[in-house]
């Protein structure tokens, strides 16, 4: 498709530029064509279409298109656009194109292109206009008849072609074209000549009229042409002229032109003919010559036929065979000169025999001579030679052998070969065959050559030989011809085995002369009838007697021949049988031994085996007619498997123990007789005839072990293998495995034979501890103790495992397996000792096995041999490998295993241990050293056997498990042979197990994720076999759990680990990783949510163990099953995430880190409450691997968002109801986590989180939360917890640093920054929010002030704040109740809740906490509902019920100062927004609360209580107007004793109010009394106090009366400055009082009112400057009574003061002490006062000193000490 797709574009790009084109052209439409005379007809624009596409064609080389069509593909587009067109308008298009061409400069590229289209279209179907026609001819015709230079070339060539399609509709124009330019005696153009040729081609009956005129015109320019150029275009043109007559002729019958006859063709032809030999041929220039020799063939086809023209060709001949000196290609000239030769034996006219000394000269020099160099086909020219010799032997052979025979005598090797080799060509010719005259003067040149020893001319000779039997002259090569053979046979074979290192060239060219020989002799043998007598014993005897082995099979094969001869003629059989009586023939034991030996390498010498078979096969009667029978049978079964098979696949010991049954099946014919001793002596003998090591001798030494078992004689065998034993050469390895196997063969039929021969044998070498040889009979062979030892104890052991069964179970134990152990003990344990020791066990114990009926048979040698086995593997070197020792061993160990007793379990992991330790800590062996290669993997063979035979005697899950933690610490490795060795061993022993358990034993929970968990990380190791077999491994764990598990497994699942196991071959790191991740994705399907724990369990536990690249691998299938299933893992979360956190600190490397951590992440995208509770209650401070889990988190933004939003839930969760959990997820969202712990993550989030997310939508919540946070933490529990995990790790404190309220206000600072509004930060830090929010005292002003700022720098968050406060408001948590009624305050003095008409829910939600015990939540729930007046004062008259009952509440009860106050305030600003009529029943009630509240010792409250009565007196109208005048009445007295409060405020407020109540008595008083100086307020209150006594005095006296009466009530206040008020008003009223009611006064009574306010027992010291005694103890009362007595009238400075000290009554018995005088503030008493040592009492003195003064107007006022002004001393 995308082919398809780049052509469209093209397509859509094509047309796009002719548009432009179009339009470029539109503006000068005849740019180009304005020369041209006359203009063509309007075409309906076609010329200009074809303009532009051929400007396209023109451009397209320097364009590409960019989706990959190239210029080829424009170019292509264009032409067939225009081809297109041509369909429907044939004859306008080629109008248009050659209008083109006549286009004055156009490039040859175009004219190119033209041409070609024109080509095209004309190829189609459709009429052309004749004037169209016509004028292509002529510009084409012109246009190939230009000047030729590189580029004219290409158009005349392109022209040409052109005409040559226009000839097929159009000949006679094209030809009428050609013709006219084609004049006798006149050179044409080049051109001219080709196109004619090419006309000729392609329409040869219509050019056939013109074919003679074409020639013979052409002929006169023969002379004229001196260009070779044009002489190779005339050359070439002839050819094709010939070539076209020729197929004429031979259709001449398709003809409907005048027949023209090959004779008149040939005249025609002919002097053509003789002008290219005679002059052309000589020319120097080598492309003429060949253009010359290649069209005379085509001429020669013509002209030979012709009688009277073949002879002059004759004569031309000699011209020919010239060229062979020059630099012509000979077979060219070879070719011809066939032609020639080979038409003149066809027509029987030979050529003139003057030519043939020339002819014979020439051709036998390419024979003979070295070929030149620059001669290319050699070989082709050599074949057609040989053709031209026999030729010339039909025609004249006495000549041929005449030269023949002139050749031989000049006695060069290479002449002699050459002609030689002829005349084996003459002799082998095809049908009609040489006469006999010609092969007899053939041979008597041969036997001329006889006696030549040179090699070639003897192979030469040979072949002669061969192809004269061969061809049917069997009778000529009797006598010379089969003694010749004998005699190179005889004289090959001796050099051949006598041959010398240094000659290496001769033995090369013996052998290729032996060769020839056995050729010779094979199809002598095959084809010669009547065979002398001689030549079949010198062939016969040659198998016994030569050690060429090489020529065996064709003596063989030529035996049997002439063998089969002789038993077909019976003549000829007489004749042998009467000449064995004088020949030494081999006896028949001798030559079956020989040839049984032989034929046990069958493929050897070319084949000897089947040779050797069929000759047993025709000889069987001769040699054993007893075994003839099953010979005929049995042999040929034997020849059918040697040809089934080739040298390459067929198996050694199948066929020798064919050979072997084959013997055993003969012998078996000849019981009862010496037959088998016979040939066991025989095969004996030709031990010697071998070399040391033979696949002939193995087997003699087999067959020798065989045939002895078979022998009748135990004394005669014993004699035999004694001797054998005697001449063994121990050293030699090969001679004594020989012995060991024929001994053993003997024990199968002999065994008691042989065990009393090794016993003979043991007694006569005299064994001792310090010498041990035998110098009797092998003086120059000393044998080595050890090398005896050791094949003695092979020999037992192969006496075990050829010996009957029943027999074995006899002598197992004793003797074989004690005297294998004797003769170990007590050798010195060399290696080679070693190994045969442990092959003699493993023979033993093999043989053991293979009984069938073993039943309960213990094997009594076994520990023994264990143990020395198992001492011999810890002996071994555990860095290297030097020999197969404990290879040995380990198969012993397997093969002991297998016998009863059986291993415990804890010795087969005792012995699984010790072996693996000793192979797989070996070092991996070089690349160059093959040995140790082999050791070394015999070695792990070994230990695969063991392990697998071991493992089956458990073969369960817990044997598999306990198989596999023996190797995880060499899977674990650091060293990659270590990691290679044991992973290729647990594939192996996994293999195993999956093969033997299938679906039978399902594996342990757990243990599949752990088997892949610890091989899964291997997939990425750094060598290749290790991550194969770690692959290999998984995919058997695969298979394995998903037959046990009938999980889904498909071929998809198989293609795809394929897929993967290939990537892992690789060396591409990528790649590899990408793998391994596949891998894991295909295997995450087959896992359960409990393997998945496990797996990742274990691939955290290997994390480190190994290098970096296991680890990445490991976080790799952690983070690849997590993707894929961490949906799943809800119950798992926990686990995992603990198996994660667990290690991830002590990992190193920060990308293997980072893996791990982003795992976590995925486990908490999916299960945000598990991971978040599980990170929570991690310990604090964190840990860096904890910190950097939050850092990843903050990377992520939204995510940490996410994060952000499950951390505000944990603190919010404890600010609302205790929800039930629904899911698995709630129960861990609901898990107690630690605040500060959860602070401590928030506080990272927030300052790790990217700078330029403002966390704007997130930052109502976070600041809300973190508000309630430090709410919670100003109670009792504000101190930092310590955590249990803390204590559980630390044993001290949490750092200072780390507190709920210093991480909670910093996360809170970091939030503001992030706003970007310095402003804001600026105003918090200077308005001190910070250090308010830190302390539990001035919290909640923090919180409001903070809430007041927020609020007004931060609008758009002012919907959410309200909705997070209300919810908090709502909460079952007190301090979040506080905390949000706090916010809330200020958040209803703003328009914010009537808005986002929040306002009714906060309202009521403020009435449930106005409600509340809590003073605080009291306070500030009133508060907010006062402040509603502000934000939203519109809406008080709707709920103005609701408020007034709310606030008249706080004042009615027991209720503290701070409520009731937050009651009036609230009252006064909520009455500020209602009428009258509002207000109701309510009204009187506030009246009275609030004047109750005018006397509390709560200076707050009389404020607050003067401010809610003046708010009262303005929402009074007229309904109220009368009721609210009463109320002024009683209160007036103490809003006007109040004007005088000690509290400035109070007193302030109280005079405003009173000023406001004035006009309730009928007069207007001053509206306000802000502004105004202390001393005017003063002078109008007396000025009002006056002129209202007056008033009243004179309208209601009894008023008077009652407000002096409830004046001197307020004598006795508690309050100093309000007695002198009530003093003075009541020294006011009584002035204005009328006598009356002063009489009415009860005046005594007056004069006790100072003390009535005292205890009765309390003590008055009193004291007086103008009494001398300054103390003076005395009951109040009675002091009082007498106190004028004291007062002098006058003090020194003038005032008539009186100072008396009470004293509780505790103190009544001590004096007054230093300090406890408090001073008046009369100012010259207080300086007397300080003169006579009595000074201030301080503001620190833990009690008061109360006094009593007599002030100017009569009155005593009440004085007390530090409750008076703020500087600590008494007001007046």
């Amino acid at each position: 498709m995308r082919p398809l797709r780049r052509g469209m574009k093209a397509v859509e790009e094509l047309e796009e530029e002719m548009t432009e084109a179009a339009a470029d052209s539109n503006e000068d439409p005849l740019e180009e064509t304005e020369d041209l005379e006359p203009l063509e007809p309007d075409d309906g624009g076609t010329f200009q279409q074809v303009t532009n596409l051929l400007n396209i064609m023109d451009s397209g080389a320097a364009k590409t298109d960019a989706a990959g069509a190239g210029p080829d593909m424009r170019k292509t587009l264009a032409s067939v656009i225009i081809t297109e067109k041509a369909t429907s308008e044939p004859s306008v298009v080629m109008n248009a194109l050659i209008r083109c061409l006549q286009v004055p400069k156009i490039s040859t590229q175009r004219k190119v292109n033209i041409y070609n289209i024109l080509q095209e279209i004309i190829q189609q179907e459709g009429e052309l206009e004749e004037q169209g026609v016509q004028r292509l001819v002529a510009i084409a015709s012109k246009e190939m008849r230009e000047t030729l230079e590189a580029e004219g070339y290409v158009k005349a060539e392109v022209a040409s072609d052109t005409l040559a399609a226009l000839s097929r509709n159009h000949f006679s124009l094209v030809m009428y074209e050609l013709q006219h330019h084609l004049k006798p005696l006149n050179l044409t153009d080049e051109f001219v000549i080709i196109t004619l040729a090419k006309l000729a081609n392609g329409n040869v009956f219509e050019f056939m009229p013109y074919m003679g005129i074409t020639l013979a015109t052409i002929f006169t320019m023969l002379r004229l042409a001196n260009e070779a150029k044009m002489r190779q275009v005339i050359c070439s043109a002839t050819e094709t002229f010939c070539e076209t007559v020729q197929f004429y002729l031979r259709h001449l019958e398709d003809s409907v032109y005048p027949v023209m006859t090959e004779d008149q063709f040939a005249v025609k032809l002919f002097p053509l003919y003789r002008y290219f030999v005679t002059v052309w041929l000589r020319n120097q220039n080598p492309e003429v010559k060949l253009g010359v020799i290649k069209s005379l063939k085509p001429m020669l086809n013509l002209l030979l036929p012709n009688d009277d023209l073949r002879d002059q060709v004759y004569d031309y001949i000699p011209l020919l065979l010239a060229e062979y000196r020059g630099s012509l290609e000979a077979l060219f000239i070879t070719q011809v000169l066939r032609q020639i030769l080979e038409m003149s034996v066809t027509t029987n006219t030979p050529v003139p025999e003057m030519q043939l000394h020339t002819i014979f000269t020439e051709l036998h020099v390419q024979v003979c001579a070295k070929v030149p160099a620059q001669q290319q086909y050699s070989s082709q020219n050599l074949v057609e030679i040989v053709q031209c010799f026999i030729a010339l032997a039909r025609s004249y052979p006495k000549e041929l052998m005449k030269f023949f025979f002139s050749q031989i005598e000049m006695s060069k090797e290479a002449i002699r070969v050459g002609t030689l080799t002829l005349i084996r060509a003459v002799v082998s010719a095809d049908e009609p065959r040489m006469n006999i005259r010609t092969i007899s003067l053939a041979i008597r040149v041969v036997k001329n050559t006889l006696s030549d020893t040179r090699f070639k001319v003897r192979m030469a000779i040979l072949r002669i030989i061969g192809q004269l039997a061969l061809s049917g002259y069997q009778d000529r090569i009797k006598g010379w011809g089969l003694k010749y053979v004998s005699v190179q046979l005889t004289l090959s074979t001796y050099k051949l085995t006598n041959h010398r290192e240094s000659f290496y060239q001769r033995d090369l060219e013996e052998k290729m002369v032996h060769k020839v020989t056995m050729d010779t002799v094979r199809i002598i043998t095959s084809s010669v009838s009547g065979m002398t007598n001689e030549f079949w014993v010198r062939l016969l005897c040659y198998i016994m007697e030569t050690d060429y082995t090489e020529a065996l099979t064709p003596i063989c094969i030529s035996l049997t021949n002439l063998a089969e001869r002789q038993l077909h003629t019976k003549d000829a059989a007489a004749g042998v049988a009467s000449k064995s009586k004088h020949v030494d023939l081999p006896a028949p034991q001798k030559l079956l031994a020989r040839l049984l030996v032989l034929m046990s390498s069958p493929y050897k010498g070319e084949g000897r085996g089947i040779a050797m078979l069929n000759l047993l096969r025709t000889l069987s009667q001769s040699i054993a007619p007893s075994m003839a029978d099953m010979w005929e049978v049995e042999i040929p079964l034997l020849v059918k498997y040697l040809e089934e098979h080739t040298e390459f696949t067929w198996n050694q010991k199948t066929w020798e123990d064919k050979l072997i049954q084959f013997l055993r099946n003969s012998l078996k014919k000849t019981r009862g007789s010496n037959w088998s001793l016979r040939l066991s002596k025989e095969l004996n003998n030709q031990i010697e005839s071998f070399n040391s090591p033979s696949l002939e001798k193995g087997f003699l030494y087999r067959a020798l072990g065989f045939t002895l078992a078979m022998g009748l004689e135990a004394d005669k065998v014993e004699v035999l293998l004694l001797e054998l034993l005697y001449k063994t050469d121990y050293s030699n390895d090969f001679d004594r495995e020989g012995v060991i196997l024929c001994f053993g063969l003997c024990a199968r039929g002999q065994v008691k034979t042989v065990l009393n021969v090794l016993h003979d044998f043991e007694e006569r070498i005299q064994e001792s501890e310090q010498s041990w040889q035998i110098g009797a009979w092998r003086k120059d062979h000393p044998w080595r103790r050890e090398t005896v030892k050791s094949a003695l104890m092979v020999i037992y052991s192969c006496v075990a495992s050829y010996c009957h069964p029943q027999m074995l179970l006899t002598h197992v134990d004793n003797p074989i397996t004690a005297k294998i152990i004797h003769h170990y003990s007590s050798s010195c344990q060399d290696i080679c000792l070693k190994m045969a020791f442990m092959k003699s066990v493993m023979q033993v114990t093999k043989a053991i096995k293979n009984i069938k009926d073993l039943e309960d048979f213990q094997f009594a040698q076994k520990m023994t041999l264990t143990g020395i086995i198992t001492a011999t593997i810890k002996e071994e070197p555990t860095d290297s490998l030097v020999s197969p020792v404990r290879t040995m061993a380990m198969e012993a160990l397997s093969h002991l295993s297998n016998l009863k007793p059986f291993y415990s379990m804890e010795e087969n992991n005792e012995l699984m241990d010790i072996s693996i330790h000793s192979v797989i800590s070996l070092q991996p062996p070089a690349e160059d050293n093959e040995s140790i290669q082999t050791l070394y993997a015999n070695a792990m063979h070994a230990l695969e056997q063991l392990m697998e035979g071991l493992m089956q005697r458990q073969l369960d899950p817990k044997g598999l498990q306990e198989m596999v933690h023996l190797l995880e610490k060499w899977i674990l490795s650091e060293k990659e042979g270590e990691r290679e060795k044991a992973t290729n061993l647990h594939l192996h022993l996994m293999q195993i197990y999956v093969q033997s358990i299938g679906v039978c034993i399902p594996l342990k929970l757990g243990q599949f994720g752990m088997l892949v968990g610890l091989m899964a990380p291997c997939t990425c190791d750094s060598h290749r076999r290790t991550r194969i077999a770690s692959m290999d491994v998984l995919s058997s764990l695969l298979d394995l759990h998903a037959s046990q598990t009938c999980s889904s497994w498909g071929p998809s699942k198989e293609l795809e680990l394929a897929k993967c196991k290939e990537d892992l071959q690789g060396p591409d790191v990528e790649k590899i990783f990408s793998a391994s991740s596949r891998i894991a994705k295909v295997a995450c399907v087959q896992f359960n949510c409990d393997e998945v724990v496990s797996l990742i369990q274990k691939l955290c536990e290997n994390i480190g163990a190994m290098d970096l690249q296991h680890d990445k691998a490991s976080v790799t299938w952690i983070g690849t099953f997590l993707q894929m299933r961490a949906k799943e893992l809800e119950d798992k979360v926990a686990e995992i995430l603990g198996a994660i956190l667990v290690h991830l600190p002590v990992v190193d490397h920060l990308e293997v880190r980072r893996c791990l951590i982003e795992g976590i992440l995925l486990l908490a995208h999916y299960h945000q409450e598990t991971v978040l509770t599980s990170l929570l209650r991690q310990p604090l401070p964190m840990e860096r691997h904890l910190t950097e889990v939050w850092l990843a988190v903050a990377e992520n933004v939204p995510f940490a968002r996410t994060m952000l939003h499950g951390l505000m839930g944990r603190l919010q969760s404890r600010f609302t109801p205790k929800a039930n959990a629904t899911s698995k997820a709630d129960i861990w969202r609901l898990a107690a986590v630690d605040p500060l712990m959860t602070l401590c993550t928030i506080h990272l989030l927030i300052q790790k989180i990217d700078v330029n997310d403002k966390l704007l939508d997130l930052f109502p919540d976070l600041i809300y939360t973190l508000l309630l946070q430090l709410s919670s933490s100003q109670g009792p529990e504000a101190m930092s917890p310590v955590l249990k995990t803390w204590r559980l790790v630390h044993a001290g404190m949490l750092p200072e640093e780390i507190n709920l309220q210093r991480i909670t206000i910093q996360s809170m600072q970091l939030l503001f920054r992030r706003l970007n509004s310095e402003q804001l930060v600026h105003t918090l830090e200077e308005q001190g929010v910070w250090a308010l929010l830190q302390s539990s005292s001035t919290f909640l002003q923090g919180v409001g002030l903070l809430a007041r700022l927020c609020m007004r720098s931060m609008e758009g968050y002012r919907q959410r704040l309200s909705e997070l406060v209300l919810r908090g408001m709502d909460s079952d948590v007190l301090s979040c109740r506080i905390s949000s009624t706090a916010v809330c305050v200020e958040f209803m003095s703003d328009p914010v809740l009537y808005q986002e008409k929040l306002l009714k829910p906060t309202v009521l939600l403020l009435e449930k906490g106005a409600d509340q015990e809590d003073e605080a939540l009291r306070v500030l729930s009133l508060r907010a509902l006062g402040n509603m007046a502000l934000g939203a004062p519109k809406k008080v008259r709707q709920y103005r019920k609701l408020l007034l009952e709310k606030c008249l509440d706080s004042l009615r009860g027991p209720v503290s100062t701070s409520v009731t106050s937050e009651g009036m305030e609230a009252l006064a600003k909520i009455l500020a927004e209602l009428r009258e009529g509002d207000v109701g029943s309510s009204f009187s009630v506030l009246c009275e609360q609030c004047r109750a509240f005018f006397d509390s010792e709560s200076e707050l409250l009389r404020l607050k209580a003067f401010v809610l009565f003046g708010r009262l007196a303005k929402v009074v109208g007229i309904s109220k107007k009368h009721f609210f005048k009463e109320e002024v009445k009683k209160a007036w007295i103490p809003l006007l004793l109040h004007c005088q409060d000690p509290c400035p405020d109070a007193a302030q407020a109280c005079v405003a109010t009173v000023f406001q109540c004035a006009h309730f008595w009928g007069w207007k008083a001053p509206e306000s009394s802000s502004g105004r100086s202390d001393s005017s307020t003063a002078d109008e209150m007396t000025v009002l106090q006056t002129t209202l006594c007056s008033i009243l005095t004179q309208k209601k006296p009894a008023v008077l009366y009652s407000f002096l009466l409830e004046t001197m009530t307020y004598v006795s206040s508690n309050l100093p400055r309000i007695r002198s008020a009530a003093c003075d008003l009541a020294g006011v009223i009584m002035k204005q009082m009328s006598a009356h009611h002063l009489k009415k006064l009860d005046f005594p009574a007056l004069r006790d009112w100072p003390a009535r306010g005292l205890p009765r027992k309390t003590t008055i010291w009193a004291w007086s400057p103008s009494v001398p005694q300054a103390f003076c103890p005395a009951p109040h009362h009675e002091y009082l009574r007498n106190a004028s007595s004291l007062i002098p009238s006058t003090d020194p400075h003038g005032a008539r003061v009186l100072w008396v000290i009470f004293v509780s009554p505790l103190e009544a018995s001590r004096r007054p002490r230093w300090g406890d005088v408090c001073a008046d503030t009369a100012p010259p008493a207080v300086s007397w006062l300080q003169t006579q040592g009595f000074p201030f009492l301080s503001p620190r003195e833990p009690r008061a000193v109360p006094m009593v003064a007599w002030g100017e107007q009569g009155a005593f006022h009440w004085l007390s000490g530090p409750r008076g002004g703020a500087d600590g001393r008494a007001g007046s």
